[in-house]
């Protein structure tokens, strides 16, 4: 039965992760960055200080929403968010790109980055001004309802956007189940094994049990949790990478310069002949980005559109940051690690060492620190993944609400919980390679929906900037639909 799963996963992998759907997802991260002029450069002051600044000077920005209101703060939106970004895609996924890829393919992911910036802005932009409340009052939005009221609203599209957002739900699941809980859950019992010897099956029970107190309490109780795991293992694994490279700085250099080499050089990894070491580097870097920072799926609009946000392009900015966290900051920092540390050849570009993806960067932290490394690493992964795991399940909620009605979620979340358990024993490469599959076909429409309403998000962003940059006196664009988009402009009007 695994044989079969295996057969046809790596069939329907590799036709979704073709050259076109490579393509499709870098262009259309390079429309919306021409539409919206370069905003990730050409405004970077404006939403550096409405994301990261924000959070230091503005109390709105972190408060907590009262008992009775449904929404999350943007903060909580953010944290939870990265919660489900940062994982083990910036550790795991970072070292198999330079296994796999070579250095090269960290190039790859840089430009992946960029250009997902504005890809993950413009989801978000579009999740806000589609969002509706659900019966229990908690606001619903992502990819499945800009499909159907986005593109379903445009002539003779109806059919073909209630299709689509039913199938983005459906992947959706599909991925919740991949990339959200059984990549994560495998890294993380196979590292806790590695490094302490603990059963794997041991390590699936409990990681079950704390799920199990934290997923049944919905998204508000993700929040709360996230907001303070997230802050504090970020900058853990960031300041632990940093030594590194600080110890090993002579090597930063011609690190660099092994990456640039390795983009653009035309020998495989380790020698071979003819393009394919660009092809891999070209491949393996856009995989891993978008695992990585998740630019293109939809999925992290459907927590940030939970946000208590009144502006579109304020939840917008944070999908800018939240990318430039997770991939510009977290993958390259662990990408210099591994790569100053001698356990790659900065000539050729070939991996020395003969340890297997998940424990080369515990191999790249024990050069400096020891037999403790390895033990950081693991515990690293262990807060990355899981809450990654929490920060999944919240899709895989939304979209089963979608399809099944908001009473049915409790089925979704005891399934999610239960599989667990199964992901910790399972084989890891299965897992990827599912996580990689489930990821594509999500991407798919999602895709289709913000390349059909850029000019949405176009005249959204241009409204934004000429009231609050430029200073116009301009109706705001608040919400597609005239009762939501009254409430907000009230509420908008009060808050200034």
């Amino acid at each position: 039965m695994i044989k079969l799963i295996e057969t046809v996963n790596n069939a329907v992998n590799s036709f979704v992760w073709g050259i076109p759907m490579l393509v499709l997802l870098v262009g259309t991260g390079i429309l919306m960055t021409c539409l919206t002029k370069v905003f990730q450069l050409s405004h970077i002051g404006h939403w550096f200080k409405n994301t990261l600044g924000s959070i230091f000077t503005d109390k709105h920005i972190v408060q907590h929403t009262g008992k009775e209101d449904k929404s999350i703060s943007q903060f909580q939106s953010l944290c939870t968010a990265l919660a489900a970004t940062i994982g083990t895609g910036n550790i795991v996924g970072v070292a198999t790109a330079l296994i796999s890829g070579g250095p090269g393919a960290i190039f790859w992911m840089w430009i992946v980055a960029f250009f997902g910036m504005m890809t993950n802005y413009s989801e978000n932009v579009l999740g806000i001004f589609y969002r509706r409340k659900n019966e229990k009052g908690e606001w619903s939005g992502g990819a499945m309802y800009y499909l159907r009221d986005g593109l379903g609203s445009k002539k003779n599209m109806k059919q073909v956007g209630a299709v689509l957002a039913v199938l983005f739900s459906c992947f959706c699941l599909l991925a919740s189940f991949g990339i959200g809980n059984m990549s994560q859950i495998n890294s993380i019992a196979i590292n806790m094994n590695t490094a302490f010897h603990v059963p794997q099956l041991a390590v699936g029970i409990v990681l079950m049990l704390l799920a199990a107190l934290v997923i049944l309490g919905g998204i508000k109780r993700i929040a709360s949790v996230t907001e303070k795991l997230v802050p504090f293992m970020a900058i853990a694994y960031i300041l632990g990478a940093l030594s590194i490279c600080i110890i090993n700085f002579e090597h930063v250099g011609p690190a660099f310069a092994c990456i640039f080499k390795g983009a653009f050089h035309l020998k495989a990894v380790g020698g071979g002949l003819v393009g394919s070491g660009i092809k891999l580097a070209l491949t393996w870097g856009m995989k891993r980005g978008v695992f990585s920072n998740e630019a293109g799926l939809g999925s992290s609009v459907m927590v940030h559109s939970s946000s208590n946000v009144k502006e579109p392009v304020r939840q917008g900015m944070w999908g800018i940051f939240e990318v430039f966290a997770d991939t510009m900051v977290v993958c390259t920092l662990t990408a210099l690690a591994v790569l100053t540390s001698g356990l790659v050849d900065l000539n050729t570009g070939a991996v020395v060492s003969s340890s297997p993806d998940s424990a080369l960067v515990g191999e790249a932290f024990s050069t400096v620190f020891g037999a403790v490394g390895p033990m950081f690493i693991a515990i690293a992964i262990l807060l990355f993944a899981f809450s990654t795991v929490l920060g999944w399940s919240h899709y895989g909620s939304k979209a089963f609400e979608y399809l099944f009605g908001t009473k049915a979620i409790v089925v979704y979340r005891v399934i999610f919980i239960a599989i667990i358990v199964v992901a910790a024993v399972m084989k890891l490469d299965l897992a990827w390679s599912l996580s990689d599959t489930f990821n594509g076909l999500m991407a798919i429409p999602n895709l289709i929906g913000v390349l059909t309403l850029s000019p949405v998000v176009y005249k959204i962003t241009k409204n934004y900037v000429d009231r609050r940059i430029k200073g116009n006196n301009v109706k705001p664009m608040l919400s597609a639909f005239p009762d939501i988009q009254k409430m907000q402009e009230q509420d908008l009007t009060e808050s200034d």
